[in-house]
């Protein structure tokens, strides 16, 4: 096992990344607590204050910020698609599998059609399940580093998901407005995250 002297550590200085430095000698490179650093296993750069071992060896104290990354609306709608299309692609499996009970061709038509709803359906329960678990992101989300938090970047109640799901109406009614209200803002929040409170971030990239 790797010993915290043998951990090398990439450092961004003056906008460009720059190491590997072992811990000890981050002491001489004058680190403030905003410092991105980055250590072997980590997806993405941290400031320094968030890295228990820099807490310990600078004196910083951790400090809860709110978000500043939030997801484009191209990002939030290919990951929509992303998730209907799985859905979509499960349901067809579970048609085809019914044809095996349903053998007359108007029925099968029937049944094919009748279902459909059953979609969005399973759209909003696992959005909403998914969104409130300890990923805080549906399939589709995760493929692309978002998810959703609350105002402060923290993971959302299942009855808030549920809530925030629910509101995608408002979203949608009339002419997309609520989606498009997004570009508005400097968030990037639809109607359906205002309501709820809600964020929709994604990773910090240096």
């Amino acid at each position: 096992m790797e010993s915290k002297n043998e951990i090398e550590y990439t450092v961004v200085i003056n906008g460009k990344p720059e190491g590997p430095y072992q811990l000890e000698q981050l002491k001489s490179l004058n680190i403030l607590p905003g410092t991105f650093i980055r250590k072997p296993g980590m997806d993405d750069y941290k400031e320094a204050h968030e890295l228990l071992e820099l807490r310990e060896l600078l004196g910083f104290t951790y400090q809860k910020t709110a978000p500043q990354y939030f997801a484009s609306f191209d990002q939030r709608l290919l990951a929509s698609v992303i998730d209907y299309f799985f859905l979509t692609l499960a349901y067809v499996l579970l048609v085809l599998f019914s044809f095996i009970f349903v053998e007359e061709k108007t029925q099968r038509i029937a049944v094919s059609v009748a279902g459909l709803p059953l979609i969005s359906i399973a759209k909003f329960i696992y959005s909403s399940i998914a969104e409130a678990s300890d990923k805080q992101a549906t399939l589709g989300k995760r493929l692309l580093n978002i998810k959703v938090t609350d105002l402060g970047g923290n993971r959302i109640s299942l009855n808030n998901a549920y809530g925030r799901n629910a509101a995608k109406v408002l979203s949608v009614a009339p002419f997309f407005l609520g989606y498009l209200y997004s570009f508005l803002n400097k968030k990037q929040q639809c109607f359906h995250d205002l309501m709820a409170n809600t964020l929709v971030i994604k990773d910090r990239l240096i």
